[in-house]
């Protein structure tokens, strides 16, 4: 059985988390650590924009700027996400591509959503998992309503997938935040992701504690990716890599706002 490292459940802010990730497939690409699965959150409260979105036409950034709540661009694909500091788990896949025996990005995506999918099952309720379109990046939904989004970036043979599993969804919060150009009001956009977005506690009807879903989450991608976890910490090398990146790059208008960058050596 193939041994992962495991990094446990810890709380970032918006950019440290994005580069923390990216700071791992470094790492990966370099051969300097294993296979790996991180869990994390978000404080304070974040937007993530696509690696290609408009932050202007996604974000109502004076919303955000008011109420103290990081944007930051993700290096992956994929539309707007809210991430409330107290209402998902986010996870990270870094992966060899090759560890997936498949060359097939859909396929891959299904692969580690079965570690959502298991866990949702573990829960108590039962989730499927959703191709998307060329729209929509993949997902995994509960009779249709999606409760975990994910997004993935591809760079010298290894795989980041990243992406959202929510405990709770404060719609009005979420769309106060994410701009819908179609919505003439709050209330429009609430009526209509009603019927397209759900949570842990809006299925089972109660609240379920942030440790237990993280266990459940760690039993899911355990059983499905037949892996071997073992808890670990980022190495020296993430860690200064991580802080470079968030200084240089995850926490600046250039990135956030026009998606470029450029990192000082040393």
């Amino acid at each position: 059985m193939t041994v992962w490292r495991l990094l446990t459940l810890e709380v970032h802010d918006a950019f440290t988390n994005m580069a923390i990730d990216e700071a791992m497939v470094t790492a990966r690409m370099e051969g300097l650590v294993p296979n790996t699965l991180r869990f994390y959150m978000w404080e304070p409260s974040a937007v993530s924009v696509g690696r290609f979105q408009d932050v202007n036409n996604e974000v109502h950034v004076e919303n955000c700027q008011r109420q103290g709540i990081d944007i930051v661009r993700r290096i992956t694909g994929g539309g707007a996400v809210y991430h409330d500091s107290l209402g998902e788990i986010t996870y990270s896949v870094i992966a060899k591509e090759e560890d997936f025996e498949t060359k097939d990005v859909i396929q891959a995506y299904n692969t580690i959503c079965n570690g959502l999918i298991e866990a949702a099952k573990i829960l108590g309720v039962k989730a499927d998992f959703d191709a998307g379109d060329p729209k929509n990046c993949p997902n995994i939904a509960i009779q249709g309503k999606k409760i975990s989004g994910s997004a993935q970036f591809h760079k010298g043979g290894v795989l980041l997938q990243h992406g959202t599993f929510l405990l709770d969804a404060d719609l009005e919060k979420m769309f106060t935040f994410l701009r819908v150009p179609w919505a003439k009001t709050i209330t429009d956009v609430v009526c209509v992701a009603k019927e397209r977005l759900t949570s842990v506690k809006n299925e089972l009807g109660k609240t379920v504690s942030t440790e237990k879903v993280y266990e459940a989450l760690v039993k899911g991608f355990e059983r499905t990716l037949s892996m071997q976890l073992r808890e670990e910490t980022l190495t020296d090398y993430e860690h200064r890599l991580a802080q470079k990146l968030r200084r240089e790059k995850f926490s600046t208008q250039e990135w956030n706002w026009k998606g470029q960058h450029i990192l000082i050596e040393g």
